[in-house]
């Protein structure tokens, strides 16, 4: 499973996220006549449950408050809860100052609305009893990325380095870190290495401001340095005196900086390839059993220097780690060595006409790419034999534009994945529609795997995504964000692509959990990894 949510990163796609609540400032439920709550600190898996009467005790009482606000029918709520009280018991054996607590949103709507809780699960940071300004929580949501964020916060964010030995030590100490010189550490640059120190917790800080250290380096001002034990194994980022340290900046480069050159994707590795948030992925797909596949990893290499920062290497082995990827770039293990350069924003493939892996042809290729001069290529299933007979059309890559921009039709269109519950839950509904309107010659109901087909004008953010492509010229089209059931998809097709005015609802009950998607109009949303 971790592997296809990595790949998804490739696909431009995610199975996880946040769900969102429709409104949840509603009247706050009524609790029971036989429970009366009070200001009791009570646990559950050693992590404090939170409502308004206990809420300021509880800020009161710990310094820090990491609180989780969620919903018991939300998945992802669901698959965080064995993490966040595994990270609550890591960081009471810890004796840590921080504490975590959570808040069930769809009860405690006051609290939900005094901290505009949206979606689920939100987490946020309670310091020294501000209930005013949280913190927004931005570590990985498993148990080890919540005890480092955490920790990050109860202690020094960098490490003091007295004296040049000191230094030594620290430099040497892991394969990456990064040490900020400063002669002032109360300066305004130094404060800004603090913040990025305490928000990059999966690398080591530490700050130095003695002249013996600052000699040590060869170092005369003010100046980042990130040490690694591979590659160049230095890289400085000297601090302008003008423009000082700006914090994003200084966190995207570090975050390409820390990793190698070349990058093989592995389980332990993918987490960076993604989080350097590098615009374009150049990727070579070898079998690491074959000695002959694995000398072309020399040109790969030498290519690489010249595109750092805009462009990130990676190998992937068919035979390893990356054969679940596979399927996503429209390959098999005998495909390879084969190379794909990955636009990252909208999952844009491109491909040499003829693969040759000399540095000199790499170098052309991906800098061809970026000026824009290599068109990307699509991926397209082949039609199913009876695609245009059944009454949903089964669409694919080549057959889309004749389809969707027939001018005698209108044609509303499900792009789905296979594996989404979203677009399970709604199927029954969408085979109906596709039933109700057959036989009418002038509308047409169809979908199309968006995990197996690519559009050049058209990317995929969620699933499932409904867009209705209007008869006439113009390739007009709209997206559907509406209810996703067989009535309301009727009355739009009826009322020409919108939706009638309807009247102010009444209040709604909360959601089904076991609806799916409490909000019908969005899909699987996207993801940070």
């Amino acid at each position: 499973v971790l592997v296809l949510v990595l790949s998804l990163a490739w696909l431009g796609l995610a199975v996880g996220g946040e769900e969102e609540d429709g409104e949840v400032v509603a009247e706050e439920e009524e609790e029971g006549d036989d429970e009366v709550l009070s200001d009791e600190l009570k646990e559950e898996d050693g992590v404090l449950v939170l409502h308004e009467h206990n809420f300021a005790r509880a800020l009161s009482e710990h310094q820090l408050l990491l609180v989780e606000f969620y919903a018991p029918w939300c998945g992802h709520c669901q698959r965080l809860a064995p993490a966040f009280a595994q990270a609550a018991a890591a960081l009471r054996d810890e004796s840590s100052p921080a504490r975590l607590g959570k808040v069930d949103a769809t009860v405690q709507t006051a609290l939900a609305s005094e901290f505009g809780i949206t979606s689920y699960p939100t987490l946020k940071l309670f310091r020294d009893g501000n209930r005013t300004h949280p913190l927004a929580y931005t570590g990985h949501m498993d148990a080890k990325g919540i005890v480092r964020w955490m920790e990050r916060r109860a202690g020094p964010s960098a490490t003091l380095l007295q004296d040049a030995d000191t230094a030594a030590a620290f430099v040497g100490s892991q394969d990456v870190v990064v040490v900020g010189f400063f002669k002032d550490l109360e300066s305004e640059a130094a404060q800004v290495f603090y913040e990025v120190a305490g928000e990059v917790v999966d690398m080591t800080f530490g700050v130095a401001e003695a002249a013996e250290v600052f000699e040590a380096y060869g170092l005369s001002a003010d100046t980042v340095c990130l040490f690694k034990k591979f590659d160049e194994g230095r890289t400085d980022f000297p601090v302008d005196p003008a423009r000082g340290l700006d914090a994003a900046e200084l966190t995207q480069l570090l975050r390409v900086h820390r990793l190698e050159l070349v990058m093989e994707f592995t389980n332990e590795t993918s987490d960076h390839i993604f989080g350097a948030k590098i615009p374009h992925h150049m990727l070579l797909f070898l079998n690491k059993s074959s000695s002959g596949q694995l000398a072309l990893r020399d040109g790969f290499r030498a290519a690489a220097g010249t595109f750092r920062g805009k462009v990130l290497f990676v190998v992937v082995d068919v035979a390893g780690y990356g054969a679940d990827v596979l399927p996503f770039f429209g390959l098999t293990p005998a495909d390879a060595p084969t190379l794909r350069l990955v636009k990252m924003e909208n999952n844009r493939k491109y491909q040499m006409d003829q693969d040759v892996f000399s540095d000199t042809a790499i170098r052309t290729f991906v800098q061809g790419v970026l000026d824009g001069k290599v068109k990307p290529r699509l991926l397209s299933a082949e039609p199913p034999e009876d695609w245009d007979t059944r009454p949903v059309k089964v669409l694919v890559g080549k057959t889309f534009e004749q389809v969707a921009y027939d001018e005698t039709k209108n044609v509303f269109v499900k792009f789905y994945a296979p594996w989404c519950s979203h677009c399970q839950a709604m199927a029954a509904a969408w085979e109906e529609l596709g039933e109700r309107y057959k036989d009418r010659e002038d509308i047409v109901i169809a979908e199309l795997d968006a995990t197996a087909n690519e559009l050049e004008n058209i990317t995929i953010h969620g699933f499932p995504t409904l867009h209705y492509f209007p008869a006439g010229p113009g390739r007009k089209m709209v997206e559907y964000k509406s209810n996703r059931d067989v009535e309301t998809f009727s009355k739009f097709l009826e009322n020409g692509g919108t939706l009638p005015e309807e009247p102010p609802a009444v209040s709604e009950p909360p959601p089904d959990p076991r609806a799916g998607d409490p909000h019908p109009g969005q899909g699987s949303p996207q993801p940070s990894l």
